[in-house]
């Protein structure tokens, strides 16, 4: 059955924000690959002010070819610096442990955000969690625990956790809140047009906060893997991944929406060996595995 959009019942958008999520878990995942190639050569704050630039011109014009941009989608826009101050945590942080975090434990630490996300979705929109899900998310959060800490038991017990998980952490912190403030800030703009306002605001606000960086970037001495990142997290990793978690935000529970972040992980694996690096441990795979298995608990509970 579908899910309550503006009050009214409407029949599959449930099943269409499942399939929103699915591609989101895809495409986010090779921004960790990439991400890790490049983290070392560009500022954090300098890639991502970049990045929303060109996610925010995409955007623009993807909106003004469609549904066009009203002038009352900007009432309020205190809304966007909110959304779009979470995003910039979530993506300066998120290149920032990649200097010192392998792509699939920052990965696994990403998978921590459903269980965040249920608590926001909580505070903020009174969304219910039933023992099927908080059993879910349980075994997701325990699965991305393993694999953090490498499937080392010692290191588990001692909470031994490197600085690069630990920055992305409270990045991902960022990311849990952002998905239960969209139904709760959106107005009824479209998701192209919502999105447009996050991203020109994340761009506005790392420019601010960046301004240092960006200037001292000698960008045309890159490398070309630095522009490649660039391409990708601007085009897809930004622009087409804010509109469908946007999209999703509006017709699933904020644990749900964020529960394929479990498959992340999976797909990095993919990534990282199409990209030529060695497969995980097998002991550390049993972690990944748990957290695939937290998402069909989820999926199948609709």
């Amino acid at each position: 059955m579908g899910r309550s959009i503006s009050g009214v019942r409407v029949p599959g958008e449930g099943r269409r924000g499942h399939l929103a999520m699915l591609l989101f878990s895809a495409l986010v995942a090779g921004s960790f690959s990439l991400g890790a190639l490049a983290a070392d050569e560009i500022s954090p704050t300098a890639l991502n002010a970049a990045r929303f630039a060109i996610a925010a011109a995409l955007i623009a014009v993807a909106a003004l070819a469609t549904t066009g941009l009203p002038r009352s989608a900007f009432r309020a826009p205190w809304r966007y610096l909110v959304l779009g101050g979470l995003f910039s945590i979530y993506f300066v942080t998120m290149f920032e442990g990649l200097k010192t975090a392998p792509p699939v434990s920052s990965a696994a630490v990403f998978t921590l955000t459903p269980l965040i996300a249920a608590g926001f979705g909580w505070m903020l929109e009174r969304q219910r969690m039933t023992g099927r899900i908080a059993l879910a998310l349980a075994i997701g959060a325990a699965g991305a625990l393993w694999v953090i800490f490498r499937a080392d038991i010692g290191a588990l017990l001692a909470f031994e956790i490197g600085r690069g998980e630990e920055i992305f952490f409270w990045g991902c912190v960022a990311h849990a809140a952002y998905t239960p403030m969209v139904p709760r800030l959106n107005r009824g703009e479209p998701p192209v047009v919502f999105t447009f306002g996050t991203l020109l605001a994340s761009c506005l606000l790392l420019f601010v906060y960046g301004w240092t960086d960006i200037m001292a970037t000698d960008w045309a001495a890159l490398p070309a893997i630095v522009w490649i990142t660039l391409i990708y997290v601007a085009t897809i990793g930004a622009a087409v991944t804010f509109v469908l978690v946007q999209y999703a935000a509006m017709r699933l529970p904020a644990s749900k929406v964020m529960a394929y972040t479990y498959l992340v992980p999976t797909w990095v694996i993919g990534w990282e060996v199409a990209l030529g690096q060695p497969m995980p441990p097998l002991l550390v795979m049993a972690g990944v595995g748990l957290t695939v298995l937290a998402l069909v608990l989820l999926v199948e509970g609709d």
